[in-house]
């Protein structure tokens, strides 16, 4: 009996069975888009599934609820990245400046170009309807990245490269001109024919004061 030839295209298995190990990875990125462009409330899961070529059903398998997928999202668009920055800033072993600069040029690059920049809009936008969630990205993004800095600060000020400074208050500081351009570039970018921010631009100026604020002898005649 002659062999069956090559299984025609019409036949093919659905996108979900054939690349069942890449389904989670394509559920989130589905996630991603949806939340961006509904926010948390009125994303669908059904939508989600849709997007990602699977049942809902599938989609359960692999996160109980819209919660955990949102949890999910933020694991997969920021974690890695913030690993990556706490790698950076604990194998310095010179001055911590430069590590400063590198770790500020990372974040704008992230929010100039990829969604993950909407995040925070999003989670301070449904923060006070959704407390829990609120506070898994305190924990898992906030309190990490502002103990990194707080502790990069406090090793440039121990080694005489910055001046004294109130850490805390500094750090957000810091942060405040990247959380703008996140919010902003997610929100208004675009509107009434305006450029769109220049991400990058901002945050070589906001490294530029940085330098005379914290730099010991910067600026000084």
């Amino acid at each position: 009996m002659p062999g069956r030839g090559p299984r025609p295209e019409s036949e093919s298995p659905p996108r979900w069975r054939r690349r069942k190990d890449a389904r989670p990875q394509e559920i989130v990125a589905a996630a991603m888009d949806v939340f961006v462009e509904r926010g948390f409330a009125a994303a669908k899961l059904e939508e989600v599934a849709a997007r990602a070529g699977v049942s809902k059903g599938t989609l359960y398998l692999y996160f109980p609820s819209k919660d955990e997928l949102f949890k999910a999202v933020i694991r997969s668009a920021i974690l890695p990245n913030l690993e990556q920055a706490e790698t950076l800033a604990a194998a310095g072993g010179g001055p911590c400046f430069p590590v400063l600069e590198r770790l500020l040029r990372m974040v704008a690059h992230l929010v100039a170009t990829t969604r993950a920049a909407a995040i925070p809009r999003l989670v301070m936008a449904e923060a006070g309807n959704f407390p829990d969630l609120a506070a898994f990205y305190h924990r898992e993004v906030i309190r990490r990245a502002f103990g990194l800095l707080a502790s990069l600060l406090r090793r440039g000020i121990a080694g005489g490269e910055f001046r004294p400074v109130t850490v805390d208050a500094t750090v957000r500081l810091i942060v405040a001109p990247l959380l703008m351009s996140a919010v902003w570039r997610s929100s208004f970018d675009g509107l009434d024919g305006d450029a769109p921010l220049d991400v990058p631009a901002l945050v070589e100026t906001h490294i530029d004061n940085l330098r005379r604020v914290l730099l010991r002898g910067a600026g000084e005649k």
